[in-house]
Formats: C-alpha cells, sequence, structure tokens
C-alpha cells in the first residue's frame, strides 16, 4: 500500500503544480492518472501547441510546461502511478482516506485532491457522414500531436473556440494551404487570437469562411476533399484537403467520481472558492473538473486555486498547528 499526506488524482499541470504547493509546506504528494504520463491534455492532445497566458512566459509549448512543472515538483519527491484509474473512494476515518485503483493499488492518504481536468473525455464529433471512414490515419484528427505532419499539406480546421483559433495561427506557417471553417461570425476565444486570425485572412495567409458548416468529406481511401455550406446563402463550397481537424471540444465524463458522493453540477464537482474543498472534509477539487460562480478554466486559475488548497490542506491535517507564510524568495525551496 502506498502512504501519502496528499492524494492527487490527475497529473496535468494543476495537480503538478500543487506538488509544489504542498511541497513548501512539508506536505508529501502522490499522483495517479489514467493517462501514460504526467501532463494531462497538455501532454496527450496538444505537446506542440504554444500557450500564451502563462504568467513570464510570452509564449511557451505545452510539453515544455508540463517540463517545467516536473522539474519545479522534483525537490519534493513525488511519487506516480500511471495507467490506472481510482475506482473508489473511502474515507475510513478523519485524515484516513483509502482509495483503490481499476488495477488494485491502492493509496492511503491524509487529504484527497481532484484535480482531474475534464475527467474521462472524448472529442465532440461534428455531424457528417463518413468520417469515420477517413480516421485512424486517413485524413481526419481531432486533435495534433506533431505539427510537422502537416508541413506543405492543405488543412481544414473546424472550430471557433481558442483551440482552433491558436491552432490556425500556428499551422498558418506551416501548411501549404489552411482553410478555417466556423459556423458563426463571432468567436469564442481569445480577443487577440481572433485579431490575428483575422489579420492572417486579409493577407491571404488563410482562407476564412464564416457562417459556415461542415457539410461532406469526400476521398477514395484518404481524405481528399471537404464540402463546405454557408448557413445564409445555402452556397457550397469543395475544399481540396489532406486533412481535416474538427475542435469542437470535449464532451467530459466523470467516471468513477461520480460515485464518490460529492456535490455535482452537471460533469463538474461543486467547491467552496474560500479553499476549494468539496462537501467532504479533506476532498478538494481544483482545475477544470471543479465549478463555482464564475468560473474560468484557465490553467493559471488551476495554479491559484491548488496553491489556497493547499494552505487549507496543511491546516487540515495540522489541527491546531499555526502556520506562518514564508515568501520563497525568504525561505527558498528545501528539499524533502
Amino acid at each position: 500500500m502506498i502512504s501519502t499526506d496528499i492524494v492527487i488524482v490527475g497529473a496535468g499541470p494543476v495537480g503538478l503544480f500543487a506538488i509544489f504547493e504542498a511541497g513548501l509546506l512539508k506536505m508529501r504528494c502522490h499522483l495517479v492518472d489514467y493517462l501514460p504520463q504526467a501532463g494531462g491534455q497538455l501532454s496527450e492532445i496538444y505537446p506542440k501547441k504554444p500557450i500564451y497566458d502563462i504568467p513570464g512566459f510570452p509564449s511557451v509549448l505545452a510539453q515544455e510546461l508540463v517540463d517545467n512543472l516536473l522539474k519545479q515538483a522534483e525537490p519534493f519527491k513525488p511519487g506516480f502511478t500511471f495507467g490506472e484509474r481510482i475506482e473508489t473512494l473511502e474515507k475510513r476515518d478523519e485524515r484516513d482516506f483509502l482509495l483503490t485503483t481499476n488495477m488494485g493499488t491502492q493509496v492511503h492518504a491524509k487529504v484527497v485532491v481532484i484535480a482531474g481536468g475534464l475527467g474521462c473525455f472524448e472529442p465532440r464529433k461534428p455531424e457528417v457522414a463518413g468520417l469515420e471512414q477517413f480516421e485512424n490515419g486517413k485524413g481526419i484528427n481531432y486533435m495534433i500531436l506533431d505539427p510537422e505532419k502537416y508541413r506543405g499539406q492543405k488543412m481544414v480546421i473546424a472550430g471557433g473556440g481558442d483551440s482552433a483559433l491558436d491552432w490556425t495561427i500556428f499551422l498558418a506557417e506551416v501548411c501549404s494551404e489552411l482553410t478555417l471553417v466556423h459556423r458563426s461570425e463571432s468567436f469564442r476565444g481569445a480577443p487577440d487570437s481572433v485579431n490575428k486570425v483575422m489579420k492572417l485572412a486579409e493577407a491571404g495567409k488563410i482562407k476564412l469562411l464564416l457562417n459556415s458548416n461542415l457539410e461532406a468529406v469526400n476521398g477514395n481511401g484518404k481524405l481528399e476533399s471537404v464540402d463546405i455550406l454557408n448557413i445564409k446563402t445555402k452556397e457550397k463550397t469543395n475544399i481540396d484537403a489532406d486533412h481535416l481537424i474538427p475542435l469542437f471540444g470535449l464532451s467530459p465524463k466523470l467516471g468513477p467520481i461520480e460515485k464518490w458522493g460529492l456535490n455535482l453540477d452537471k460533469h463538474a464537482i461543486e467547491v467552496n472558492v474560500d479553499d476549494y474543498s468539496t462537501n467532504v472534509p479533506g476532498v478538494y477539487a481544483i482545475g477544470d473538473i471543479n465549478t463555482y460562480k464564475n468560473k474560468l478554466k484557465l490553467i493559471l486559475c488551476g495554479f491559484h486555486e491548488a496553491s489556497l488548497m493547499s494552505h487549507s490542506a496543511y491546516k487540515y491535517i495540522n489541527p491546531g498547528i499555526k502556520y506562518t507564510m514564508k515568501y520563497t524568495t525568504v525561505q527558498g525551496v528545501n528539499e524533502f
């Protein structure tokens, strides 16, 4: 059996930063993740995607951020269990939790922190007949792992959120032809990204089709073209394409977490914004998996949540012991 102060369910960026914050307070962490490596969505879905809103980094690749977070956590000697999913959570006593994975691994902890991102997730697919025949390496993918794969290729991206905008900006200099298809005239992504995409379209570096939907996919054994329908004019456009990447977000599924007695709102865990605790004392939820008024699903917001959670967890584990916070510029980072 594994014993630790804090067990963190999920090894994405927010869970990784929680190791550092907990470590400053002399609490040891063990992380469990169903994926085969640390990093969560950043490593699994878009490792080479640039991220622009991490303080101090005008731009940082997703995997580079994960690598830096792991390096930052090293002094606190975290433990990891990869490729396993927590199935059951049992609170045996105050500050006494037992978690069991699908492989039978048991973790004993004083505090539980759920940092599972979107939980178990799958991409939302557009309602276009025949998509399946071009999946699995034949032209249609729902995530981008290696941008170099698309160098000199003809690409169609569909979507209007941050992922669609960011990848359009990044791949505009990689692909020989790039078309962004969006069903509306307004975007859900960051205004700065929208402005950059508009400028690329004005400069003729990308083709931008607004008020448009994917209508059909065509090819013989592999994707060759995509039919686009203008919602307003009903005009159809055929775009030559080697690759189609629909980026319509992910469909979250909490999985076993739904059975842990936590207060839920749809697919998210309700928390107290004072410290991101749940309705079960000793259990916290940070990052995309939690919900509260004015919630923003941003990595930097998750970092903030991890910090407040750690101080609350310290008080929970050490009742009656007063802690005086000292800045890292004063006390440094001391290894275990």
